[in-house]
């Protein structure tokens, strides 16, 4: 089978409970154990769960005390964000001792585009293994890896395999795995939206192939194109070196819930103080401003304003964020108040999908 787009070879890399394995390596006494990095308290939030952990239910994102309750032996550490940070520059730099063309998406993983690269070598997967006993012998630190066509393909492949283990999906592959493949497991596809699809008879990707893009643009918006397109195996972005932020923002937990708007006042204006430094480290201004509210239930609301001109100052991101704190009434107390910005000035459009392209025939060393 043909693809008529442009061929590469793109590995995704994903270090393997990141943190946790950090606090693991750095004290041996901690290895084999279930660890939790973040806060135990009751206002604590797991930030990463060691494996032995998460076999417990422990995931990231948890309060610490649901934590706790669903692994009474669970060991809190504090997180050492220097040390993680220390630790993904080394990581980073193996990265670069085979391609220039590296996109970071967080500390622990990132994708790498290897279809010309400084070792020479054709075969995109013998990079990826070596690549990871680099890591292994550098840091300590185990990471697996997806090698495919693209990168939405490579993200999903890197999780087959975990933790230390690496997939690849070659080129003849691609339909039958994007077919075959939990509607749960791609890349963009969340639990609402899983739900979602689930009500409409889509559960793997064969389901969702049969959809047309009207139906799928119907249901999904603008996500329905992108749905349509990487079932297809159809994902051109490149590897990015220099990944433009889509959004800049600024949050707190508070230690104890704010059950009125006039208590949340102060807050926001701290919160706006530190999205306004932000913004102007980066050099960044921006259209849409975002309330993001975290109710004492955890139950997350967004109210978001476009307007019609960029902004970067806090007096005006304030302005904004008042106003939507007051736009309706508040569902609960607040533990979490949040202030984002999106549609910057930094974002460029996207290159128009083209009608008509050479067609490359799969005679690709993966």
């Amino acid at each position: 089978m043909d693809f008529d787009f442009p061929l590469r070879k793109i590995i995704h890399v994903d270090m393997d409970a990141f943190y946790a394995s950090v606090e693991q390596h750095d004290n041996p006494e901690l290895k084999g154990k279930p660890i939790a990095v973040g806060g135990g308290s009751k206002r604590g939030v797991v930030s990463a769960a060691s494996y032995e952990a998460r076999k417990f239910g422990v995931r990231s994102a948890m309060a610490g005390y649901i934590a706790r309750k669903n692994c009474p032996d669970l060991i809190f550490v504090k997180p050492r964000f220097d040390r993680y940070k220390e630790v993904s520059q080394q990581v980073r730099s193996i990265f670069f001792e085979y391609t220039d063309l590296v996109e970071p998406l967080s500390l622990d993983e990132a994708y790498l585009d290897v279809t010309e690269n400084k070792k020479g070598n054709p075969s995109a997967t013998l990079v990826a293994k070596e690549i990871r006993q680099k890591i292994l012998d550098v840091t300590g630190l185990t990471a697996s890896a997806g090698i495919s066509i693209n990168k939405f393909i490579a993200k999903v492949a890197s999780d087959y395999n975990k933790p230390n283990g690496q997939k690849t999906v070659n080129p003849e592959e691609v339909i039958q795995f994007l077919e075959n493949l939990d509607i749960r497991k791609f890349y963009g596809v969340g639990k609402v939206t899983a739900e979602k699809m689930y009500k409409l008879g889509i559960f793997t990707g064969i389901d969702l192939k049969q959809k047309s893009i009207e139906f799928l643009d119907g249901h999904f918006g603008k996500s329905g194109k992108y749905y349509y397109y990487v079932v297809r195996g159809i994902h051109n972005s490149e590897v990015k070196p220099h990944r433009t932020p889509k959004s800049v923002g600024a949050e707190r937990t508070f230690s104890e819930n704010l059950s009125s708007e006039i208590f949340m006042l102060e807050k926001l204006e701290n919160i706006a103080n530190e999205l306004e430094r932000r913004l102007k480290k980066s050099k960044i201004a921006g259209k849409t401003i975002t309330l993001k509210i975290k109710y004492s239930d955890f139950t997350l609301q967004t109210r978001s304003k476009t307007l019609p001109y960029y902004i970067a100052d806090k007096e005006l991101i304030l302005e904004t964020a008042k106003e939507l704190l007051y736009q309706s009434i508040l569902e609960n107390s607040v533990r979490l108040l949040g202030i984002s910005l999106a549609n910057l000035n930094t974002e460029k459009k996207e290159t128009k999908e083209q009608d008509e392209s050479v067609s490359v025939q799969l005679k690709f060393d993966f």
